[in-house]
């Protein structure tokens, strides 16, 4: 997806209680910061992940306690400030039985 530095970008998605999921989000490597925040649909927020320069692959596993939609919003700031527009791609696994 096309991301801008400095701007969270929401992903709403269908999760089910009890359900393992593993997200990942991928931004771009010329950036210098990456969060990831995930949000139940009262807007608790549930996760919360940060990375620096080290690494710019974030991955946090999440069961929920309710079947609702969630909001994924992640954001990433580019280490040079002419380069707004970004690239990231967020995955989600699911355990299936």
């Amino acid at each position: 997806m096309t991301m801008e530095s400095q701007y969270e970008m929401p992903i709403i998605v269908p999760l089910t209680d009890g359900t393992w999921y593993q997200f990942a989000f991928i931004g771009d490597h010329g950036s210098k910061l990456f969060e990831a925040r995930m949000y139940d649909w009262v807007e608790r927020q549930v996760a919360y992940v940060k990375n620096g320069i080290e690494s710019n692959v974030i991955m946090f596993p999440y069961i929920p306690k309710s079947t609702e939609y969630h909001v994924l919003k992640t954001v990433q700031v580019s280490n040079n400030k002419k380069r707004k527009e970004l690239c990231g791609y967020v995955i989600m696994f699911k355990k299936v039985k």
